[in-house]
């Protein structure tokens, strides 16, 4: 009986904190939903005093605390449905979710009010926290709050309307507005939540989805026409890091900047048939097929595991990608042929690869300098290319020339790597060809645009997991770290993305932390001209969660800075601030007084309300963790 207690309550207490993780919900629904998922975290202390206790739990508790653990369990999954549901499904569908909240409200009521209360070893502020809550499930239950009528029924038309040309666009933009479908992450988002139901139905989605689709498609269609603000994200320059090997590896770009969500994650060129993972990642079909062909069971980009090798085609961004595309002037990418393999090159191209290769091989310095400068032209030019030169036997003969004496054929070929690298299947080539050793070498010892080059080629070498580890190994992160304090403004964002990429392995973040990284971070943060605030937050917050990167963080004396980002920063670096602190006030009250010191409450309460969605999490961290130590003050 006490292990079936002490398992109940636990799992209670693990599906409220799920409920606390849930960090936002949709704008139809939320004050509904907050307001439940507000009530449900105040069950919290009476599961661990009743855990806790010695005391024997009543039989009728027992049974009335399984009762509540089925009704929390689906209160937990409306409300996930609540932050992550269709916002369309929500507002055509609201008297069935009002339906559902109700029955959930009243089976928490029912349940809660089968707790003998006065037979539980609880405290009394407990029991009277826990009745107040009962107390407002009872009011909720006979309460009903005013929808939105004009956007249903605006809703409603559209959604009836088979008649594209008749659509009123004074009605399209006022639903656009209520329902913040105004740019393209919020328009994927809808998409894959849309997609998720039909996904979820294991059936035929039925003609109701289809016709939001087709709503959503109106919406879409409407918002780019109108040229409302598609936020897409673009690139400070376009030898970011990140784009490495198409435009960071020479020369000037003279075509547009391919938006950041219309690259794939993977090989980061212009995606031309975008899937979605189970994630809600998206990628292009080719890359992803071929990671998970390789025996992968994780997203590449977030690292979680994939529960479905299902992959959904993310139409929504194929057809913005396309808009895109034409008000550039530049031709929509063609979807791949199934089945295209390297018999597409012609005999000369073939040959002309073969002719480089014998150069590179040369006695020459001349010949090898000038065969592995053009293939690192023919390299950057297109993906067809990266895949030839790799066939052709290339790499093994570019690796060698990373320990030349010549500089500039040493940076031709270590920049013709960065390209090859792009192709996912030369990654792994270029690591097997033991080109890591030489890549650093010419970290350390090149000029100092090789060594810009060489922080790249690691950066996308390190996409592969298991390349983190052997890129580590190889004494990678101190030079890394050096380019970071020295390099030019482009050498320091290749190294910083690096070293960020490098650092999501654990193994790697304490080499980093020995190797300075932490004071450069530190003096980069006050730099804001300097353009690294981002880079340096993003890489300080990685490394805060080990012991050994939060002492270095402490020691730095970061605290002000931290407070002042969370209170003036970006919404992505209040964030990363955020996440820095939270580790930092982990079990050191020393950080708890001096953050409140410096008054980092307020900023905190509006990070709560106004952040990102990591933003916020982490700020009702800190929140709860700094009212927990007031209290305790305040009892002591």
């Amino acid at each position: 009986m006490e292990d079936e207690r002490g398992a109940l309550l636990q799992r209670l207490i693990n599906i409220v904190n799920e409920i606390s993780a849930v960090s936002d919900y949709r704008c139809t629904v939320k004050k509904q939903f907050f307001n439940l998922a507000r009530r449900l975290k105040l069950l919290t202390p009476m599961f661990e005093e009743i855990r806790d206790s010695k005391e024997p739990l009543p039989q009728e508790s027992f049974k009335a605390l399984c009762s509540l653990k089925e009704a929390l369990e689906s209160a937990m999954d409306l409300l996930r449905f609540g932050s992550e549901g269709s916002k369309i499904y929500l507002v055509l569908e609201r008297d069935q979710i009002m339906n559902r909240f109700q029955e959930v409200t009243a089976r928490l009521e029912q349940a809660l009010t089968g707790i003998c209360f006065d037979r539980l070893d609880i405290s009394d502020e407990v029991k009277e926290q826990v009745e107040l809550v009962l107390t407002q499930f009872r009011r909720a239950k006979s309460r009903t709050d005013i929808p939105d009528v004009e956007l249903y029924e605006d809703l409603l038309s559209l959604y009836n309307n088979n008649n594209d040309v008749s659509v009123d666009t004074t009605v399209l933009r006022r639903v656009a507005e209520k329902l913040q479908l105004m740019g393209i992450a919020d328009l994927t988002q809808e998409s894959i939540a849309l997609l998720d139901m039909v996904s979820a139905s294991h059936e035929d989605p039925g003609q109701s989805i289809e016709k939001m689709s087709m709503l959503l498609k109106k919406i879409k269609d409407f918002v780019q026409t109108q040229n409302i603000n598609l936020d897409y994200p673009t690139r400070e320059k376009s030898t970011s890091p990140s784009c490495s090997g198409q435009a960071s590896a020479d020369g000037n770009q003279k075509s547009p900047v391919i938006p950041d969500d219309f690259r794939c994650p993977i090989s980061l060129e212009l995606m031309r048939d975008p899937v979605i993972v189970s994630t809600g990642q998206t990628y292009e079909r080719s890359c992803i097929e071929k990671w998970l062909e390789a025996g992968h069971a994780t997203c590449p980009k977030t690292q979680q595991a994939l529960t479905s090798r299902v992959l959904t085609p993310n139409y929504v961004l194929r057809s913005l990608i396309a808009q895109w595309c034409e008000a550039n002037g530049i031709e929509p990418p063609k979807r791949p042929s199934p089945n295209k393999s390297s018999s597409a090159f012609s005999t000369a191209e073939h040959t002309k690869i073969e002719t480089l290769l014998r150069k590179l091989s040369s006695y020459s310095p001349e010949d090898q300098r000038s065969a592995a400068c053009e293939i690192r032209l023919l390299a950057k030019r297109n993906a067809d290319n990266r895949v030839a030169i790799a066939e052709a036997g290339a790499i093994p003969f570019l690796v060698a020339l990373l320990s030349t004496p010549d500089s500039r054929t040493q940076e031709h070929a270590v920049t013709a790597l960065l390209n090859l690298s792009i192709c996912d299947d030369n990654k792994g080539s270029i690591v097997s060809c033991g080109a890591v050793p030489g890549i650093v070498h010419v970290l350390k010892k090149g000029s100092m645009e090789a060594r810009e080059n060489a922080a790249a080629t690691l950066f996308s070498l390190s996409v592969v997991d298991e390349n983190k580890v052997t890129i580590g190994a190889s004494g990678a992160i101190p030079p890394l770290v050096m380019l970071l304090n020295e390099g030019t403004q482009r050498g320091k964002k290749d190294a910083a993305t690096a070293l960020f990429n490098l650092c999501i392995y654990q193994g790697n973040k304490g080499k980093a932390v020995r190797a300075g990284v932490v004071p450069i971070l530190m003096q980069l943060l006050t730099e804001p001209q300097g353009g690294m605030v981002d880079a340096a937050l993003a890489i300080l917050a990685i490394l805060s969660s080990h012991p050994d990167g939060k002492m270095a963080i402490g020691a730095a004396e970061a605290l002000p800075v931290l407070v002042e980002v969370i209170g003036s920063g970006s919404p992505r670096n209040k964030e990363n601030a955020a996440a820095v602190l939270v580790h930092l006030c982990s079990g050191d009250q020393q950080y708890i007084v001096e953050a409140q010191e410096l008054g980092i409450m307020k900023p905190l309460e509006e990070l709560a309300q106004n952040g990102t969605d990591r933003g916020k999490r982490k700020a009702a961290q800190l929140l709860e963790r700094m009212n927990r130590f007031n209290e305790q003050q305040k009892q002591a």
